[in-house]
């Protein structure tokens, strides 16, 4: 992945902000359905208006450009501290994010995971809260490691981490909730995008 490069102002105003966060939270409570933000980048646009001077953010491949860091204003830590972290979703994961803690599940780190297309590419079969039975995505340029890992980070539920799944225009969102498996083609797939309605 280059380097994310932001040369939209807009991003950091609070309008684009606003519907950039109702299309987040549609993306949350509708896990594995792909939401094109209307305007901007996505990852910049993410990142604008979820993370702030009193977030905590791990770029731990140096994926962000300078102008970007200083417009977010946040506290940079490691990704094992860190309330966001942003990664190459072609690499395989190298550290531990935080879980959170029973008092405090919420604590569990956000993980913005840049892949290169939402819509094609490898085939995954979702299941879990906000999904009638199975929904499926199409993901190029992750690596499988990151689910499997995923799973084994959300196995002391609620304890656990939130994946984003970010290209160019769009956004998908993984709650610790979702379960995810790597379709064979034995397995019947919804249409990208849709959802298989139990009858």
């Amino acid at each position: 992945m280059s380097e994310v490069q932001n040369q939209d102002l807009n991003a950091w105003g609070a309008p684009r902000q606003q519907t950039a966060f109702r299309q987040l939270m549609r993306a949350f409570s509708f896990p594995g359905r792909i939401q094109t933000l209307t305007e901007g980048e996505a990852l910049t646009q993410t990142l604008a208006t979820l993370v702030d001077r009193e977030a905590t953010l791990a770029d731990p491949q140096d994926l962000l450009d300078a102008l970007t860091l200083k417009r977010l204003q946040t506290r940079m830590t490691a990704p094992e501290l860190a309330q966001f972290i942003l990664a190459d979703g072609s690499v395989p994961p190298l550290f531990e994010p935080c879980l959170g803690t029973l008092e405090s599940p919420e604590g569990g780190a956000t993980i913005l995971l840049w892949v290169t297309a939402l819509g094609e590419g490898a085939q995954w079969q979702l299941t879990g809260p906000g999904i009638a039975t199975t929904q499926a995505l199409a993901i190029s340029g992750l690596d499988p490691a990151w689910l499997a890992r995923r799973q084994d980070w959300n196995e002391g539920f609620p304890l656990g981490v939130d994946l984003i799944l970010v290209d160019t225009n769009s956004v998908v969102a993984l709650p610790r909730t979702t379960l995810a498996t790597l379709a064979t083609d034995a397995t019947p797939m919804a249409a990208q995008g849709e959802t298989t309605w139990a009858m």
